[in-house]
């Protein structure tokens, strides 16, 4: 949550009506869904107060109204860690949804094994490891490329790995914890099989 200054162009139809209330409106419309300057994506704008007179230029019957209000903001950095679900399989990789945006996790950085496609199921495939990845999956994955697309952030495009340590399907790591922490002599845990229901 960030508090931060701008102005709002307060067009003259609105001149005649509550401005604190149409500064709020326009506050939202203009900046929420979009970058600031510092590559953040601004999800809601509140508490939006105007700052002194309106400006008038001339030539343009609008109002220039400077405000000051809160902002919350989601800035995902390079090399951060984020939890998100799967919300596409292509036969390239898979799409993560992390907070409001989508990465893009490729083929060959889901897991260290040779990944077949199954399009028809939407599930990537272990071939060794008989591990799959399908929609609606939790998963753990390393932002590690991002180029912010500014005026229109869903366009983004981020690049993920899920094949370091700790990282990859919630259910791969809980299984693998489990594991690592059996008492000696206990069979390791096996993995889950899903039934079509």
């Amino acid at each position: 949550m960030i508090q931060r200054e701008d102005t709002i162009r307060i067009p003259p139809h609105y001149l005649g009506k509550e401005l604190d209330e149409v500064a709020d409106y326009l506050a939202r419309k203009n900046f929420e869904g979009r970058m600031d300057i510092y590559s953040r994506l601004v999800i809601d704008a509140t508490e939006v107060e105007r700052l002194g007179d309106g400006r008038i230029v001339h030539g343009d019957g609008a109002v220039f109204q400077k405000v000051r209000f809160k902002a919350l903001v989601f800035q995902p950095m390079l090399h951060e860690v984020v939890e998100g679900t799967i919300v596409e399989i292509l036969k390239f990789g898979a799409f993560v949804r992390f907070g409001p945006l989508d990465g893009l996790v490729h083929i060959s950085q889901v897991m260290d094994d040779h990944i077949d496609v199954d399009l028809g199921n939407m599930r990537l495939y272990g071939k060794e490891s008989k591990r799959d990845l399908r929609v609606g999956d939790k998963v753990r994955a390393r932002i590690v490329s991002m180029s912010m697309n500014e005026r229109s952030p869903r366009e983004s495009r981020i690049g993920l790995t899920m094949r370091q340590a700790g990282l990859g399907k919630i259910d791969w790591l809980e299984e693998d914890y489990s594991n690592r922490h059996k008492p000696e002599g206990e069979e390791p845990a096996k993995k889950k099989v899903k039934t079509k229901k």
